[in-house]
């Protein structure tokens, strides 16, 4: 498929955008970083090199009660531009545009003297808001305004009014939030006269300051579908949409679900594109340009909703994590070269909830462009990689990038190490994009591959290397438990990789991400299938029986137990584990806490353990046909000693260096790391 669409030009008021491509909104914690303008600039400038149109910044508060947190960022004053110019004029100087987005987070802000319309706390806070004034809501629209102003003399070409996601502007919208009885509250057309309001001051003022009418940009996101209980309704939605482009707004960017709501809206198990249906509902009600996001992440899905007439813009926001070049791959016909953002969360999303900066599991380097580079190797080696999981495939190809001649290693006959279990799990087989990525990336900087290569300590490494990266992974912990040995007991491996046969009553020993996934596996209700999108094939990324449609078992009683007294799912990613467990539940999955274990024999799995919330612990017996152990990992180093013996200089990355804590985030930034250095 050509991208004739998704890479015209468009023309929104007096100013013209070079492609409908849109990096949306969203927060990496530089914002509030020492050295965050310097960073910010950086990252922003390599995505505009990449070729993206319209580049929209994290949230700045437009006053101190706004702000995501204490600390968070604002835009308040004229002194805080020196922050600001360096990233605007490193945008421009890289042929980007950029707008800053004026985030007011209301109930959500985690803070003492969070506001809102109405004092209710929220579900995802423990702040009770203080009810706005009426004198306090005249001036928070002023302070709108005037932050719009600030964005307009540090040389940005428009703003983002934030008006969805359930921030304080969603909060004044909707009844479940707006319990007032004044003039900003009650009525819908009360209701909605805080935004209009804001959009009207915004415009009048950038339009003082500007040589046109239409020269700067106000982009107001819309919330379309709030999936909350009292939200708008469809018909409020449209002439919200409508009143706002009345009262000035330049462009509508649709956004999807607020953050308390139940129903996942990014997750990898969303669909691509899965809303966008929304927003093409919508755009017919609307002369101004619409923009679509939440979960679109390739090219081929942005220009077939274009083509549709779905949106006149695409957003996406983590695809520019994952690869700064997204659209200048497009441009050159290089989409099978894009490095895919899978919806994951680990290292973007979650982080923030961390208070960390925020990076990307695929690309390391997001948001550490000042720090993680790969240069062109001063002096060339000869590398052997030893494992072709994600550490191994991630230090082997920028190695070979750097200019280095790279062996690549690995005992299976096809790469991808434990990716491969990840793609068996219902709602995970966006990690297909991850394998073609690498398959692409090592042929396209000639990585010499031996696969079905089986190295031991008897048969060591042969050949002259001037540097050995051990990346072998990881084996499965083995259950120091009676009965550990009897025919009952399963690895998490025996289910997904030699998929054994597994009976319709199972124990699951270990309640994180494994076990969790395997639980998964076990229950998916419908037919599963691991067909590899056409736009994927061709690049040997599945045998022809592997991409067959794999069926399940649409019933299995399930059992998933912890030693742990945690609730279930509590290590779980921040943005998605509560999916995950809410999917189980569905499915009628059993979660037990604070289990001990004590042995497993013909009758089952007897364990110590409270069967239902409130009880106390006691003697049971699970009677299961299978106990499924995924507690836990241990590295596979047993080629260290002698590699070191052999004399080679050896560098231990990824499960062999340490499974504690081990994900695919970790593997793939220790594998990078390494290789910038090498």
């Amino acid at each position: 498929m050509a991208f004739e669409t998704l890479l015209s030009p468009i023309k929104v008021g007096n100013v013209t955008l070079k492609n409908r491509v849109v990096m949306g909104s969203m927060h990496t914690g530089l914002e509030e970083h020492p050295d965050g303008s310097s960073r910010l600039a950086a990252f922003y400038a390599e995505r505009a090199k990449g070729g993206v149109g319209l580049i929209v910044t994290g949230g700045f508060a437009p006053n101190p009660e706004g702000r995501v947190f204490e600390e968070g960022a604002d835009l308040v004053s004229a002194e805080q531009l020196d922050f600001h110019q360096p990233i605007v004029n490193a945008v421009h100087k890289n042929g980007g545009k950029i707008a800053l987005q004026i985030l007011h987070t209301g109930r959500y802000g985690l803070l003492e003297k969070c506001v809102a319309p109405s004092p209710i706390t929220a579900p995802i806070n423990f702040y009770r808001p203080k009810e706005l004034s009426n004198d306090e809501i005249l001036q928070t629209i002023e302070d709108y305004a005037r932050c719009a102003k600030l964005a307009q003399a540090a040389g940005y070409d428009g703003v983002e009014i934030m008006g969805s996601e359930g921030y304080l502007i969603n909060q004044f919208i909707t009844k479940c939030t707006n319990h007032r009885m004044d003039e900003w509250g009650g009525s819908f057309e009360n209701r909605i006269r805080f935004p209009l309001e804001i959009v009207q001051r915004t415009r009048e003022a950038v339009d003082a300051a500007s040589h046109e009418r239409g020269d700067f940009l106000i982009i107001f996101r819309l919330s379309c579908l709030d999936l909350v209980e009292d939200g708008s309704s469809f018909d409020e939605v449209v002439e919200l949409g409508q009143r706002v482009e009345e009262a000035g707004a330049s462009m509508i960017n649709t956004g999807i679900g607020w953050h308390e709501a139940r129903v996942p809206t990014i997750a990898m198990m969303v669909p691509r594109a899965a809303f966008a249906w929304v927003t093409g509902k919508l755009r017919p009600h609307l002369k101004i340009p619409v923009i679509t996001s939440n979960r679109i992440n390739d090219p081929h899905v942005a220009e077939s909703i274009l083509r549709d007439g779905i949106s006149d813009m695409v957003s996406m926001a983590r695809p520019f994590l994952a690869d700064e070049n997204f659209v200048k791959k497009t441009e050159e016909g290089c989409p099978q070269e894009i490095n895919t953002c899978i919806a994951c969360n680990q290292a973007c999303l979650d982080n923030i909830f961390k208070m960390k900066t925020a990076s990307c599991m695929v690309n390391p380097r997001a948001g550490r462009e000042t720090e993680l580079n790969y240069e062109p190797a001063s002096r060339l080696k000869s590398i052997a990689v030893i494992g072709a999981g994600p550490a191994g495939m991630t230090a082997a190809y920028i190695s070979a990038m750097r200019g280095h001649r790279v062996t690549l290693f690995d005992q299976r006959t096809e790469l991808g190490g434990q990716i491969n279990y990840a793609v068996r799990i219902p709602g995970k087989q966006e990690f297909y994009e991850v394998l073609r990525f690498y398959k692409v990336m090592l042929e396209k900087y000639g990585v010499e591959l031996k696969l079905g290569h089986r190295l031991s300590p008897e048969t060591s490494l042969s050949g002259k290397y001037d540097a050995v990266v051990l990346a072998s992974g990881v084996r499965p912990r083995k259950l120091e438990l009676e009965g550990a040995d009897h025919s009952k007991v399963l690895s998490y491996l025996d289910v997904l990789d030699t998929e054994r046969v597994v009976g319709q009553k199972v124990a699951v020993i270990g309640a994180g991400g494994i076990g969790i996934d395997v639980a998964h596996f076990l229950t998916a209700q419908t037919p599963f299938s691991g067909d590899v999108p056409d736009y994927l094939q061709g690049y040997g990324i599945l045998d022809a029986d592997k991409a067959l449609a794999v069926r399940k078992p649409k019933k299995r009683e399930v059992t998933v137990l912890q030693r742990s007294t945690d609730k279930i799912g509590k290590r779980l990613g921040k943005t998605t584990g509560w999916a995950h467990i809410q999917t189980l539940k569905s499915h009628g999955v059993k979660l037990l806490p604070g289990a001990t274990y004590l042995k497993i024999d013909d009758s089952g799995l007897h364990v110590r353990v409270a069967m239902n919330k409130g009880e106390e612990p006691q003697d049971t017996v699970l009677e299961v046909d299978n106990v499924i152990v995924a507690a836990g990992q241990e590295p596979k180093r047993d080629l260290e000693s002698s590699l070191r013996q052999s004399g080679y200089e050896v560098y231990v990355i990824g499960g062999a260096r340490e499974s504690l804590g081990l994900d695919a985030d970790s593997a793939i930034s220790e594998g990078a790391e390494l290789a910038a250095k090498l």
